[in-house]
C-alpha cells in the first residue's frame, strides 16, 4: 500500500483536541498541500482565514451551535481554517457559465478540504469539516467580502482522541461496469 493510500484509509474525523499549539511550519505545510490542489481551468477560487483569536472562536461557536457534534472542536482546537470560495471564477468562462452545475467552487473548495485534511493526518493532526452552520453568521464574523462565500470551517489541532473507522461501502457496492 502506498503512503497515499495508508494516508486516505487512515484520516479520521476529530472531534477532539488536545491542548497543544500547531507548529507555523506544519501550517505552512498544509497550506502549501491547499496551494497545489486542483481546481477548474487552475482559477484557484479558494481563500482562507486562519482564526486563532478565541473571542473569534467563541463567536463562531454561536454561529455552529451546540447541537452540532463539533460545537467543542471550535475552542478545543487551537486553530479554525475557515475555507471560502471567490464566486464566478470556477466553471466559468469570459464570465459565462459552461457548466450545468454552475458554479464549480464547492467542487474546488471540496479537493482543497481533503488537500488539507490529508496533509494535516500526514503531520499527525487533525481535522473535523463542519459545513453544518449559519454561514451568513459566520461570514459576517470573519469579515468575508461580497462575492466570496464561506464554504466550510475546519479545526485544526493535535487529536486527543481519534476514533475508529466507520463502516465503508466496498468498491463493488458503489461501482458500474459500461453503464450505471
Amino acid at each position: 500500500m502506498t503512503e497515499t493510500i495508508k494516508t486516505i484509509r487512515e484520516r479520521r474525523t476529530v472531534r477532539q483536541y488536545l491542548d497543544r499549539p500547531v507548529p507555523d511550519e506544519f501550517l505552512v505545510q498544509i497550506l502549501e498541500a491547499l496551494q497545489w490542489s486542483p481546481s477548474w481551468a487552475n482559477t484557484q477560487c479558494w481563500e482562507v482565514v486562519i482564526v486563532r483569536d478565541i473571542t473569534l472562536r467563541e463567536r463562531l461557536q454561536v454561529a455552529v451551535g451546540a447541537a452540532n457534534p463539533a460545537y467543542r472542536a471550535l475552542l478545543e482546537a487551537p486553530l479554525v481554517l475557515a475555507l471560502c470560495g471567490t464566486q464566478g471564477r470556477a466553471g466559468f468562462y469570459k464570465g459565462a457559465r459552461t457548466t450545468k452545475f454552475g458554479d464549480w467552487f464547492m467542487f474546488d473548495l471540496g479537493i482543497a478540504t481533503q488537500s488539507i485534511c490529508l496533509a494535516a493526518h500526514s503531520l499527525g493532526l487533525g481535522t473535523v469539516i463542519i459545513g453544518l452552520f449559519d454561514h451568513d453568521k459566520a461570514a459576517q464574523i470573519l469579515q468575508v467580502p461580497s462575492g466570496v462565500e464561506l464554504a466550510a470551517l475546519i479545526p485544526l489541532g493535535y487529536p486527543a482522541r481519534v476514533p475508529p473507522a466507520p463502516k465503508r461501502r466496498t468498491p463493488e457496492e458503489f461501482t458500474h461496469q459500461d453503464r450505471f
